[in-house]
């Protein structure tokens, strides 16, 4: 039986044999049916009977009560069911994100998973010293340039904050960064409602106006509320993108023990209902935008106080996802590329190695923590490409197997008989490749015994295929002019936030 392969309704721009559907192989799913029902209905009454806090804001305040929301003094908004039900299908089922020059795209959907750098790091290792080191803007220029050359590595959001410029000016240089040194699709976050109106602006310009950034965006905005609560930045900004047409992620981080129960299914419940309360903002400001939920739940150690609960993390990443396939949304969750180790090693690899290839049976629409060590505090660069590694190994896993009367070789069996040696034949040089991985660290490139490459260590091997990308790969560049217009942009932005001249 040959692979259903998704296919766009366009002729060409879409990114081709990635995420591929396969009934034969399906998601994973840690809930049965009932249990989904039951954690969407206690999501559903808690958004009902307790309410989700939102920022007082005098408009928020009046879309809600228009909904038909009950809108307390203090902000806590009560939903009925049937809205949010409303909102669940009224929202768009996919987007299309473009790269900068237009040419191609990925689908945000519940058909591909794709897999993106990530996110908001304060600290990079140094290249001296290998310790952790406060991070800035020529950190964040490296990692994106390594990101546009790193071919399974589908785009990157802020990898690593510019910390010596922790302000509103800062958060817009970061989006000019990625703007310049990769063509691939984006991901922004930001703290300031004010810096989005910024970047769509710059946006516009490097696209050719407002009606072309709508037609063919090259970024998505992250939302990250706490649970059961939007602040007016989040709520700002949720109204912002949904105005503006921008792919909108919402996803809190819930900490069962602490921030939520310390139980997976309520934990999963207060996710569900942060993700839902945004989502229903969305759909007032606009029916039918696209707005993809990506809540990750995460647990109190309870030995230590801090965050661990593997295991509880996995399965709540797992049934997340299940749980928004259940209502037909792509889902931005996925714990995938991340470490808690401190730096990249055994730990590392072994930690990134599981969670990675959790992705290929959660089959979540992206997943945005890759690089990051050190519970999220600090980027790596090996980290990064690793990553691209295991991606590479994820594709070749989604692609299943091919069964068809060439891949049965059945009259290739007939012909060579019982003792045949195939190690000549034309079928062999044909398809020797076509169901291998092409391993960049592993594979013909591993210091077997039997091989002859130098017994070196995984972190050297990375370390010089960095070196190596970094300096001949070129991102596509920016025209001077389009840069001029950013930086104008950029100034006028400043002197009216600071009243200079």
């Amino acid at each position: 039986m040959r692979r259903k392969r998704t296919r766009s309704t366009h002729q060409s721009g879409e990114k081709q044999d990635i995420g591929l559907v396969d009934d034969m192989l399906p998601p994973y799913q840690p809930l049965g049916e009932s249990g989904v029902h039951q954690i969407v209905d206690a999501a559903l009454e808690l958004l009902r009977d307790t309410g989700v806090g939102f920022e007082p804001l005098a408009e928020t305040m009046e879309i809600f009560s228009a909904g038909g929301c009950q809108v307390s003094p203090e902000g806590v908004i009560r939903f009925p069911s049937e809205l949010v039900r409303d909102a669940i299908q009224s929202t768009a089922r996919s987007a299309r994100l473009w790269n900068r020059p237009g040419t191609e795209y990925i689908t945000l959907d519940r058909n591909h998973t794709w897999f993106l750098a990530g996110m908001t790091a304060i600290k990079v290792y140094d290249e001296q010293t290998g310790e952790p080191r406060t991070s800035n803007r020529e950190d964040l220029v490296k990692i994106t340039q390594l990101v546009d050359a790193l071919p399974n590595i589908d785009g990157t959001s802020v990898t690593c904050k510019i910390v010596e410029q922790s302000n509103i000016h800062g958060e817009i240089e970061e989006f000019v960064v990625l703007a310049e040194h990769t063509s691939k699709p984006l991901e922004f976050l930001c703290e300031y409602a004010e810096s989005l109106g910024v970047v769509i602006e710059i946006a516009e310009t490097i696209r050719g106006g407002r009606d072309a950034l709508i037609e063919k965006p090259f970024f998505s905005h992250v939302v990250t509320p706490l649970p059961l609560y939007y602040a007016a930045t989040h709520i700002d900004q949720i109204i912002r993108a949904t105005e503006y047409g921008i792919p909108l992620i919402l996803g809190t981080v819930t900490i069962g023990g602490a921030s939520a129960p310390i139980t997976i299914a309520g934990c999963l419940v207060h996710a569900l209902a942060t993700d839902l309360a945004g989502l229903v903002l969305s759909h007032l400001v606009r029916p039918g935008s696209f707005c993809m939920l990506g809540s990750d739940v995460s647990f109190m150690e309870a030995a230590t106080g801090g965050v661990g609960g593997v295991s509880q993390a996995h399965l709540g990443d797992l049934a997340i996802c299940q749980i928004m396939r259940s209502l037909d949304l792509p889902s931005a969750t996925g714990i995938a590329g991340g470490s808690s180790a401190r730096r990249f090693d055994e730990d590392a690899v072994w930690e990134i190695s599981c969670n990675m290839m959790q992705s290929f049976y959660a089959r979540p629409a992206t997943c945005d923590y890759l690089g990051l060590l050190d519970e999220g505090l600090t980027y790596s660069l090996h980290a990064l490409a690793f990553c691209d590694e295991q991606v590479g190994l994820i594709r070749q896993l989604f692609r299943g197997i091919r069964v068809d009367d060439e891949m049965l070789a059945r009259d290739l069996t007939r012909e060579m008989g019982a003792r045949g040696n195939y190690l000549a034949h034309t079928h062999t040089a044909s398809h020797c490749r076509e169901e291998f991985w092409n391993a960049r660290y592993y594979g013909a490139k591993f210091p077997v015994a039997s091989g002859t490459l130098a017994d070196e260590p995984l972190f050297d091997r990375i370390e010089r295929d960095i070196a190596a990308l970094l300096q001949k790969h070129q991102p596509e560049k920016i025209s001077s002019d389009i840069l001029r217009q950013i930086r104008a942009i950029q100034a006028r932005f400043k002197a009216d936030d600071t009243g200079e001249e």
